[in-house]
C-alpha cells in the first residue's frame, strides 16, 4: 500500500496488519523498505510482527463467526467436504497456525482455523511463533 512506509513503525504496524487480513498486498515488502528507512531491527521486528500476529487473530475471529449452514447454503460447500476439512484441521489444526504468514493461503488457514474452532489460545501462540520467525528472518538477511 503506497504511502506507508512514511509513516514508519505506525505505517508498519497498520500494514502488517491489513496484509494479514484479507487485503491483499505484501507485508514483506513494506517491512524490507521500513527496516532499511528507519534501520531499526528491533522495532520492525516488534512492531511487524505484532501488527501481522493481530491481523491474523482478526482473520480467525471473523472464521469464528462463520455458520456451516452458510458455507452449505451460499457458497455451495458439501457438509461431507466441512466434515473432512473439520477432521485435518482438528488433527493438524494448531500447527497450521505456524502457516498463516504464508502470503494469500495464511489468510485461508486462520480462517479456518477460526471457522472450524480450533483452540484459540493454542493457535494465537503457534501464529504469532510463525510471524515473529519470519519477520526475524526477513532482518536477519537484511541487517
Amino acid at each position: 500500500m503506497p504511502g506507508l512506509e512514511n509513516l514508519g513503525l505506525w505505517g508498519l504496524f497498520i500494514g502488517t496488519f491489513l496484509a494479514a487480513t484479507v487485503v491483499p498486498f505484501s507485508s514483506d515488502a513494506l517491512y524490507v523498505a521500513i527496516l532499511a528507512m528507519t534501520k531499526d531491527p528491533v522495532g520492525c521486528l516488534v512492531v511487524g510482527t505484532l501488527g501481522n500476529w493481530l491481523g491474523s487473530l482478526s482473520t480467525y475471529w471473523i472464521g469464528w463467526l462463520g455458520k456451516w449452514e452458510w458455507m452449505e447454503k451460499y457458497f455451495k460447500v458439501k457438509r461431507e467436504t466441512l466434515e473432512k476439512q473439520k477432521h485435518y484441521v482438528d488433527k493438524y489444526g494448531v500447527w497450521l497456525g505456524l502457516l498463516c504468514w504464508v502470503p494469500i493461503i495464511g489468510d485461508v488457514f486462520a480462517i479456518a482455523l477460526g471457522f472450524y474452532h480450533a483452540k484459540p489460545f493454542y493457535c494465537a501462540i503457534t501464529m504469532l511463533i510463525g510471524k515473529f520467525l519470519r519477520f526475524l528472518l526477513w532482518t536477519l538477511f537484511f541487517i
